[in-house]
């Protein structure tokens, strides 16, 4: 076959996708219809029944075509779909541009509409209000750790945990210059500063480092002056029209960071899922142990603990605690009903489909 006969092949299949598309969005829609039926109050992300088509998009990819490319593709698929039925908005640790804002888009796709807040507290609190329906925040990073807003966030909050987003993060250093050598002091919010720390040292021992409430920020406070750089995004540089100086300046190549969905319905059971919890022990010999013990015991597969400042008194300690399966699955109920008795704080923060970038 020649060129011409090819793209007409291409043309015809275009064709089919575009129709077999608009099917499928039609498809969204009738559920839409019987959801309001049905429902007093109808809930049109189901984010557990989203988890599951991306995942057998996932096991069907067998072409040259990379997983995450083509679950990408679907996911605007579903986004776009999603968005006739209702109006998504989703509360984020802005400003427009930062990690946490592309972590929302790698998982609600392009069709929402983002309502950046400045601080941590304030996204759970758009939630919590009803400005938002989700809210995406960052809770920890495989090298820095922990995010301790959000955790002391969650112990006070009632909103529930309804995903996870785990994204590759890649730092620039970024600016209105050209030149390294012309840079005095450079910006950025302090995580990634320190995951940047060893690359700053090398290059650039004796700039001023400065850290601000986020990257954006930071990239905003350098525009103009050739002496400033930022660590940001290259998305960021391209979105505020400054110059990528240097790409990939972290200094772990497996530098990843873990986001929160946060929203106030109960996700139900997807077929691979995680749960986390609170829960708090008096500090005695092998007290903590009478709260690990039973994940033992009902053979369920803890993924993190993390201690944290109860807040409540000098040297008190909460503790974090991850693992696989949904509070729905019996074992992980009869889990519960041993942790109740042992712990004078138990929380569950919530149950919700394990990453699926």
């Amino acid at each position: 076959m020649d060129i011409k006969q090819i793209r007409k092949q291409i043309d015809a299949i275009d064709i089919q996708l575009q129709t077999r598309i608009e099917q499928r969005a039609q498809l969204g829609r009738r559920v839409a219809e019987v959801k309001r039926k049905v429902e007093d109050i109808p809930q049109y992300v189901v984010l557990e029944r989203e988890a599951q088509v991306l995942g057998y998009v996932r096991d069907r990819n067998k072409g040259d075509i990379p997983d995450d490319i083509i679950v990408g593709v679907f996911r605007e698929i579903i986004s776009a779909t999603r968005a006739m039925e209702q109006e998504l908005r989703i509360s984020i640790l802005g400003p427009e541009g930062t990690f946490t804002h592309a972590a929302a888009l790698q998982h609600f796709g392009h069709q929402m509409e983002a309502v950046f807040r400045p601080t941590i507290d304030d996204v759970f609190s758009s939630v919590e209000a009803g400005r938002a329906q989700f809210g995406v925040v960052p809770v920890e990073n495989s090298n820095q750790g922990v995010v301790d807003s959000t955790l002391d966030c969650l112990l006070d909050s009632t909103l529930r945990l309804c995903g996870e987003i785990e994204m590759t993060i890649h730092h620039s250093l970024v600016g209105s210059g050209a030149e390294i050598a012309d840079i005095k002091s450079v910006w950025a919010h302090e995580q990634a500063l320190a995951q940047c720390r060893k690359w700053l040292t090398r290059t650039l021992p004796h700039a001023e480092l400065n850290a601000v409430s986020s990257n954006t920020a930071a990239v905003m406070e350098v525009k103009g002056d050739p002496a400033k750089a930022a660590i940001a995004s290259e998305e960021a540089a391209t979105l505020y029209g400054v110059n990528v100086l240097r790409a990939n300046i972290e200094d772990f190549v497996a530098n990843a960071t873990r986001f929160l969905i946060i929203g106030d319905i109960a996700v139900g059971r997807s077929g691979s899922d995680k749960t986390s919890v609170l829960m708090s022990k008096k500090s005695e010999p092998g007290s903590l142990l009478k709260l690990l013990e039973p994940f033992a015991r009902h053979s369920i597969n803890m993924t993190k603990i993390e201690s944290h400042p109860s807040q409540k008194g000098n040297w008190e300690y909460v503790f974090f605690i991850d693992f696989d399966g949904h509070a729905e699955d019996p074992a992980v109920v009869a889990l519960f009903e041993e942790l109740k008795k042992e712990a004078p704080l138990f929380k569950l923060l919530g149950s919700y489909p394990k990453n699926a970038a």
